[in-house]
């Protein structure tokens, strides 16, 4: 049995290629951008702050109140970010994405430079202080869902061989009075990703068919069609022995469903999936409550 199309309930592709997408995003071409909004209680864009302690900040797209018939794939983050003159500092950035909303707590922490995922890249710029464009590229390969992007900001002393392998965390204590750990300020961020068209209603009449099928035969198709769904989504999780089940939070955060609920579907998803012939499932961690 094979499912029908899912592209009217959940769009995934971009007819972007590989060559063509990396293009974009190495110019930073504006059309990738998707426009989030910036929420800090530590700092303000485009102005000077300590950075000897860490700096929290999050983006988000608010998609249940703005865009409920969207969601959104991340393909890149950029940073600009400045310090003073003859500082010994440079920034230290960890990443966390909400796939479909939640708390922090349902969030997945960018594995940067680790199980061959990408690391930043600076770019110097011709500027005033000392500026740097930090860009994290994901591309097709890496790319995932996001609604937020919960960002930390922390610093570490450069050295003098250009090898940073200690972190220093916050306060940044400076014994050495060579050291000047000076200003920093982030001038603007940009999200590089595309949209997708998302119809909750239609997965909810296929979720109702799971109980209540219109005809002989409309359940079976619900099932494969949400299992397409399911397999989908979790295919974009991020590198690790386990897929995380994305699913669970697409469920919970965009098409407000209950624990329960949620753990209803899994059941009867896995139950469907165990009668059918060279189908083989497989084990998820769960992230969303």
């Amino acid at each position: 049995m094979v499912a029908d199309s899912t592209e009217n309930y959940l769009g995934f592709e971009t007819d972007l290629q590989d060559l063509e997408l990396g293009y974009l995003l190495q110019r930073a071409d504006r059309r990738l951008e998707v426009h989030a909004i910036f929420i800090s209680n530590d700092m303000r864009l485009n102005s000077w702050f300590d950075p000897s302690w860490r700096k929290r900040m999050l983006l988000t797209l608010k998609s249940n109140k703005y865009k409920s018939n969207m969601v959104h794939m991340l393909l890149g983050v950029s940073l600009q970010i400045c310090l003073t003159k003859n500082s010994t500092l440079e920034p230290v950035l960890t990443l966390y994405i909400n796939p479909f909303g939640g708390s922090h707590s349902e969030s997945w922490y960018i594995p940067v430079n680790e199980i061959n995922f990408p690391d930043w890249q600076a770019t110097k710029l011709d500027l005033p202080f000392e500026c740097y464009n930090w860009t994290l590229t994901l591309g097709n390969k890496w790319k995932t869902f996001f609604e937020t992007i919960h960002i930390y900001l922390r610093s570490r002393i450069k050295t003098q061989t250009g090898v940073n392998d200690s972190l220093y965390y916050e306060p940044l204590e400076v014994t050495d009075p060579a050291r000047n750990l000076g200003y920093m300020k982030i001038n603007s961020i940009q999200v590089f990703g595309y949209s997708m068209h998302f119809d909750p209603e239609a997965i909810r009449d296929l979720i109702l068919q799971l109980d209540y099928p219109y005809t002989q035969g409309s359940q079976d198709t619900a099932m494969l069609q949400l299992m397409e769904i399911r397999d989908r989504v979790n295919r974009l999780s991020p590198p690790g022995q386990q897929r995380l089940d994305l699913f669970a939070c697409l469920l919970r955060h965009r098409l407000k469903m209950t624990a329960s609920e949620v753990v209803r579907i899994h059941a009867t998803l896995q139950a469907f999936s165990s009668r059918l012939p060279n189908t083989m499932d497989y084990e998820t961690t769960k992230l969303c409550s």
